[in-house]
């Protein structure tokens, strides 16, 4: 199975940016459609955007327009560039592919990302 490690999270201002990564070992991960999660206290753990095969990608509309993810296959890493953040927007962040989240399965320790007022 594919080992998954968010990182780049941290405690920024409302209007500020932040880029998450998900660095993954093992070769399979070149061809796996991947996904960016977020969970805040007390809510319902959340799609905030996808990457498919062909680079295709969704966006939930609440951070449309504001989040862009992204693959480095080279380097076995997705990314989610996250700009004009808003307090909303806090949460702990994770990646997993669509399969195992459906699953409720094979998540990380995410990365924690505070936006402050």
């Amino acid at each position: 199975q594919v080992q998954l490690v968010e990182s780049g999270g941290g405690l920024v201002q409302a209007g500020g940016s932040l880029r998450l990564s998900c660095a993954a070992s093992g070769s399979i991960f070149k061809i796996r459609d991947m996904g960016w999660y977020r969970q805040a206290p007390g809510k319902q753990r959340e799609l905030v955007a996808t990457i498919i095969g062909s680079g295709k990608t969704n966006y939930a509309d609440s951070v449309k327009g504001r989040f862009t993810i992204s693959r480095d296959n080279a380097k076995n890493t997705v990314y989610l560039q996250m700009n004009g953040l808003k307090p909303e927007d806090t949460a702990v962040y994770y990646c997993n592919t669509p399969v195992a989240a459906l699953m409720n399965a094979s998540w990380g320790q995410g990365t924690q990302v505070t936006v402050s007022s």
